[in-house]
């Protein structure tokens, strides 16, 4: 093997383990933000949690989706919720997403 191919399979590497955590942030971050957004629905306990775990395993396309399905609960549920609130709350889930994982902010 080249040097070069040496560092293209270290370059394919690192690329592999950002994507892996990248994905795990965003896991992350969805979760906290299905907890936040089940204490504002008034869930609490297992049912928090299997709200959050929703969030999580449901595939949204982007966050605009996200915020979407999350504002459509709380209608459903007679809470008023704005989109900016949700979004600032998707961004410091984020951030601490990537604090519990060890990852730079």
């Amino acid at each position: 093997m080249t040097g070069f191919d040496d560092r293209e399979k270290s370059f394919e590497k690192k690329f592999q383990l950002d994507q892996e955590l990248a994905f795990k942030v965003k896991v992350r971050r969805n979760k906290l933000l299905g907890l936040w957004a089940a204490e504002r629905l008034g869930l609490t306990g297992d049912a928090a949690e299997k709200y959050a775990r929703a969030i999580v395993e449901r595939r949204h396309h982007g966050d605009n989706e996200l915020v979407a399905h999350i504002l459509q609960d709380a209608t459903e549920k007679g809470i008023t919720l704005d989109s900016a609130h949700v979004r600032a709350e998707l961004a410091r889930a984020a951030t601490e997403a990537k604090r519990q994982l060890g990852v730079p902010a």
